[in-house]
């Protein structure tokens, strides 16, 4: 059913949640996972100085990114093929499905709910509406939707 699957990566807990479903995936299916960095070099297009050591300090990340989900897929014999791209987030992973025949994206959201989402947009739910593959969305767990709310637990239940 799936061949190659993508997991786009910044390194991040909801990430690392994320490659925790591909491997399992690519294990049942005997899949390729591809681990994608995207280097969005637009956030930084307003700097006057520095934005090449800014790049270039990025793109590392992105290499110690892909190397941790290759290492991951190893440790369980999972085949994989690692990128590093720059450009805008979601069109990158767009461009990565179709060129590498990729049947299905796992990637992690942060959760973001009501007009915070609408306002903001996110590189995930630009990912879901315009990818050529489905889309498997990986939510953060109860810790670390703790960390990122701040508020010890769902920001909607305290309004």
């Amino acid at each position: 059913m799936y061949d190659a699957i993508l997991v786009p990566t910044d390194g991040s807990p909801a990430a690392e949640r994320a490659v925790d479903h591909a491997v399992e995936l690519a294990t049942t299916f005997g899949a390729t996972v591809h681990a994608l960095y995207v280097v969005d070099v637009a956030l930084y297009s307003s700097l006057e100085a520095g934005v090449d050591a800014v790049i270039d300090a990025l793109e590392r990340e992105g290499e110690s990114a892909v190397e941790a989900v290759e290492t991951r897929c190893a440790a369980a014999g999972i085949e994989t093929e690692t990128e590093v791209v720059i450009g805008p987030v979601h069109r990158a992973i767009r461009d990565y499905v179709t060129e590498h025949d990729i049947d299905l994206v796992v990637m992690g959201t942060h959760g973001r709910q009501g007009v915070e989402r609408f306002l903001l947009g996110s590189v995930t739910e630009r990912t879901v509406r315009t990818s050529p593959a489905p889309v498997l969305t990986v939510g953060p767990d109860d810790e670390d939707a703790t960390a990122e709310s701040g508020s010890g637990g769902n920001d909607a239940d305290t309004a």
